[in-house]
Parts: C-alpha cells; sequence; structure tokens
C-alpha cells in the first residue's frame, strides 16, 4: 500500500531519487565568491540539483551560504524566500530582507546563535527570473508536473548537497520561510523527514477554508496541485511532521490566513502533536492586529525556536 507521502509525491508530479550530476569539484559546487567577516562567512555558490530525469540536462542553482566562522560543523536552516510579486529578490532575502520583514534580512540573526543558513533561488526568482510564474506553471502542469512540485524537490536537493560540506552537519537540518517561503518550509518537513524542525510565518491556513471565502485566488498560481483536495486536507499534510516540532507564527488581520482557515489546521495539529505524547511540538503564534508580515515577536520566536531545536 502506498504511504500519505507516496500519494502527495505523485500529486505534485513525483518525487524522484537523487541521481548522480558529475562535478568540477568534490564539494559538487561551484563557489563564485567568498567574503569573510569577523562573524560570518558569506559564499556564493552554484549548487547541483537532483534532475527530473536520467536524460534531463543537469543544472546548478545559484545559492548563498552564511555560516559561523570556525570548522563546525554547525546546524543549518534551509531559508526558503518568499514570492511578494518580486521575482528579482529570491535568495537575497537572506542578505538584503523584503518589506513583509520589518525587522530586517535572517543571515547574520542566525549566524549568532551558531547556525549555518543556506538559501537557492527558486525557479522564475532571482538569477533564475528569465521564466515567468504562469508559464513555467503551464509548461511543467501539460508536463504532469507541477511548479510546486519542482521547488519541494529543488529544496530537497539543497539538503542531499549538505552532505558534502564538512563545516556543516546535515544531520540537523531545519526550514524555516516566510509567505511562499513558509509554504514551502512545512511542506519540505512533510514530505523530507531529514528535516527535523520546521519554522513558518504567514501561510499555513487550510485550503478548502480558502476555496470558501473566495481568498484562495491570493496566492500564487505557483501553488496549484491537481486533485489535492480531493485526498488531502492541508491538516493532513502539516500531520506528516508530527512529531517533529513545528512553529507557525500569522497575523490575526492577515487576508491570506484567515483566522477560520488558521484554526481548522491548528486545530487538527494540535490533537495530532497531544495524541503523539509532544503536545509542545505544536506552536502556534497569533498576533493581534498584524497582517501579512512579520513582527518583532515572530523574530524572536522563530529564531528562539530554531536554536532551541538546531543548537541545543
Amino acid at each position: 500500500m502506498r504511504s500519505e507521502r507516496e500519494r502527495l509525491h505523485e500529486l505534485i508530479g513525483g518525487w524522484p531519487l537523487p541521481l548522480a550530476i558529475e562535478s568540477d569539484d568534490d564539494q559538487g559546487s561551484h563557489t563564485r565568491r567568498l567574503s569573510e567577516s569577523s562573524a560570518m562567512v558569506t559564499e556564493r555558490l552554484q549548487l547541483p540539483v537532483t534532475r527530473r530525469t536520467a536524460n534531463a540536462p543537469a543544472e546548478r542553482i545559484p545559492a548563498i551560504l552564511c555560516r559561523p566562522v570556525g570548522e563546525g560543523p554547525f546546524p543549518v536552516v534551509l531559508y526558503c524566500h518568499a514570492h511578494g510579486n518580486n521575482y528579482s529578490i529570491g535568495k537575497e532575502e537572506l542578505l538584503s530582507g523584503r518589506p513583509a520583514l520589518r525587522e530586517g534580512p535572517y543571515a547574520r540573526a542566525l549566524v549568532e546563535r551558531d547556525m549555518a543558513v543556506l538559501a537557492v533561488d527558486l525557479p522564475c526568482f532571482g538569477e533564475r527570473c528569465g521564466d515567468t510564474e504562469s508559464a513555467l506553471s503551464k509548461s511543467l502542469l501539460w508536463q504532469g508536473d507541477t511548479l510546486f512540485g519542482t521547488m519541494l524537490r529543488e529544496l530537497a536537493s539543497a539538503i542531499d548537497w549538505l552532505d558534502g560540506r564538512q563545516e556543516l552537519d546535515a544531520t540537523r537540518v531545519a526550514t524555516f520561510g516566510i509567505s511562499m517561503g513558509a509554504t514551502l518550509a512545512w511542506w519540505l518537513a512533510a514530505l523530507d523527514e531529514r528535516v527535523l524542525a520546521v519554522a513558518e510565518i504567514c501561510c499555513l491556513a487550510d485550503l478548502q477554508t480558502l476555496v470558501d471565502l473566495g481568498a484562495h485566488d491570493e496566492h500564487g498560481i505557483y501553488m496549484t496541485v491537481p486533485g489535492l483536495l480531493a485526498h488531502f486536507s492541508t491538516a493532513d499534510i502539516a500531520s506528516l511532521i508530527v512529531p517533529r516540532p513545528h512553529l507557525c507564527a500569522v497575523g490575526e488581520l492577515d487576508s491570506l490566513t484567515p483566522p477560520s482557515a488558521v484554526a481548522a489546521v491548528a486545530g487538527s495539529l494540535a490533537i495530532a502533536y497531544e495524541q503523539a505524547g509532544y503536545p509542545h511540538g505544536w506552536q502556534l503564534l497569533v498576533e493581534p492586529g498584524s497582517g501579512h508580515v512579520e513582527t518583532p515577536k515572530m523574530r524572536k520566536s522563530a529564531l528562539d525556536f530554531l536554536q532551541k531545536y538546531l543548537v541545543g
């Protein structure tokens, strides 16, 4: 019998096993530029990505890695960038932030807490913004694939790559993101058990409730997974993370996460974590009077959470 994860893999377009990609160096990546300060090492990389099929051409994904100075090995936060209808930002959000991140970028804040952080340009964003979200979504759907599944496979490939770096601890990986990045962060944790914990801001909501409220169209087409709601609720998917720790922070007035859509997921997850004997593994923070933006309390909660479960 197929597992729930296998069913999800099929719906998002398949989840192929990692395929070997020839590389020009022992780490399977090209370091284009490395800079070091007294507190942080920053590398700009080209990472190999797991190919969709054996015959597909090898592709390298632009990435940024920030880590503390020293030998490590350091735990890693896989940082999933947001959407925000600004396709030029991508991975640069890690270093430069974006308007929704009212407290600024995350790179130095994570490194100061003894964590490394890796961000990649997902399809249509950053250095890869030549393809439009609409065009790529349509072409992938016609081929039986999805843009959402492609993004998730690439993020999983980034975890594969961590094994090649001695200063990084591939056994201690968490995912994090805001908005689209939040959605990708918790979906990846549901699909990939290598993710030990997930912290996500401004994007956990029951999809059927969004449809019922007419709020689903505020989300990007990248999220389209044909047939998903015929088989899974949002809570069904998020429950695959149990008992691994999951922090969700949302704004009370965020139209992308209406209270009833959040409650439909949160109630089920609270029960699932309680039944698993880990009631504190599920943490929900609802910020009164806040919209689709990070607040100081969300920032502190996310950093404390990631430090607790990755660093100890």
